[in-house]
């Protein structure tokens, strides 16, 4: 499961939908954790993320992706790619 991302998100949370639709599309396999169901992780969330109490919040391995906007703009500049196949 490490090469795995992992997506904290919540319900009706737009961003959230976006880069769930972006990952699908792109066929990265994710494990979705959502802080409402499982509200023991948000301290996990918070901690991995310095602090960043918005949703979603990305990982891949132990780099900190961050949200839909930085998942995008990697998507964009061809980096996302590089960073999966690394």
């Amino acid at each position: 499961m490490e090469n795995v991302m992992i997506m904290y998100s919540s319900y009706n949370c737009g961003y959230c939908d976006l880069a769930k639709k972006l990952l699908n599309e792109k066929g990265i396999q994710f494990k979705e954790i959502n802080i409402q169901v499982e509200t023991e992780k948000r301290n996990e969330m918070l901690q991995k993320s310095n602090g960043r109490r918005t949703v979603p919040q990305i990982f891949y391995k132990d780099l900190h992706i961050g949200g839909y906007q930085e998942l995008k703009k990697l998507d964009l500049s061809g980096k996302l790619d590089s960073i999966l196949d690394g």
